[in-house]
């Protein structure tokens, strides 16, 4: 029972990485953009965040500056495909290597530094409760940010008019532009929060989740995101609900290796990825329920004069 609470634990904080940064490819997904650069961006917001937090030793300015690496990044990948009309898959391709290549570049001098301990968070007095405690109650503020972000990017989704404006951009951006929308300016402010999210991911990859930087670090998780927002259908609910069956795959290759189950460790890391590919073969199955619940211009370049 002591090893239950701790895998609830590192679950919760697993699947908020990618929490945030399905969340920021939904928004992106939901306005009609496929951004396939997420595993660049977080590494570059990894490596943004955990300088800032080496530099000024706070990690809240770490967060900040690890999301305004991510909405720059995702800044100029939106003029590419919005206003220059450049493929989407291959402009994200190109991003996803520019990142990896430029954050294992510019953070050599980062991989020897180290961060001071975290501290330890105490909720009224609930981290001290039998089993919830330890479970629920010790985590960091953004585990909990991650959970209100979904209930809010949900209300504003469903219920907002603003929300209802993103999704019909997503949908027949040739309608919303009739109706006098700027299609292309809703875009690239929806690819920029989604840039901002998966910068905020990386962010806490570096300074929370594994305080250092190594080169590589985000290890596949922007891919795994990615396949995310598809395995929950482009619902914000689904996409929380799935990043922590994600990040319990993830978290539960350690707990078997700390139990001493006599499985090699290389199968055990490939877990995560084998669950993605398992839950990705059973979606592809039923091609019909992707078409009703993907936006249907993803992926589609618009002109507002063609």
């Amino acid at each position: 029972m002591d090893a239950l609470p701790l895998l609830i634990a590192t679950t919760l904080s697993a699947g908020t990485v990618l929490a945030f940064a399905a969340l920021g490819l939904l928004i992106n997904e939901r306005a009609g953009i496929l951004n396939l650069g997420a595993e660049g961006m977080m590494l570059v917001a990894a490596l943004a965040g955990f300088a800032t937090a080496v530099h000024t030793g706070n990690d809240w300015i770490a967060f900040a500056a690890g999301m305004g690496a991510g909405a720059l990044l995702a800044a100029a990948f939106g003029v590419l495909v919005i206003w220059l009309n450049t493929n989407q898959y291959a402009t994200g391709l190109a991003l996803s290597l520019f990142g990896t290549g430029f954050s294992a570049f510019m953070g050599l001098r980062y991989t020897k530094e180290t961060l001071p301990a975290r501290p330890e968070w105490n909720y009224a007095g609930l981290s001290h409760l039998e089993f919830v405690g330890p479970a629920l109650f010790r985590q960091h503020p953004l585990v909990y940010v991650a959970i209100a972000l979904t209930i809010a990017l949900a209300w504003f989704l469903y219920r907002s008019r603003a929300g209802l404006v993103l999704r019909a951009v997503g949908e027949s951006p040739e309608s919303a532009h009739a109706l006098g929308y700027p299609v292309r300016r809703i875009r690239l402010a929806a690819v920029m929060a989604g840039g901002a999210l998966c910068g905020l991911s990386g962010a806490y990859i570096s300074v929370v989740y594994t305080p250092l930087w190594v080169e590589g670090m985000v290890a596949g998780k922007g891919w795994i995101a990615l396949a995310l927002t598809t395995f929950a259908t482009w619902r914000p609910a689904r996409v929380l609900l799935g990043a922590y069956l994600f990040g319990g795959v993830t978290m539960l290759q350690f707990h078997l290796q700390g139990e001493g189950v006599d499985v090699p460790s290389q199968i055990l890391s490939m877990l995560p990825y084998l669950a993605t590919i398992v839950v990705l073969v059973l979606i592809s199955r039923n091609a019909a329920w992707i078409r009703v619940n993907m936006p249907a211009s993803l992926g589609k370049p618009f002109s507002p004069g063609s």
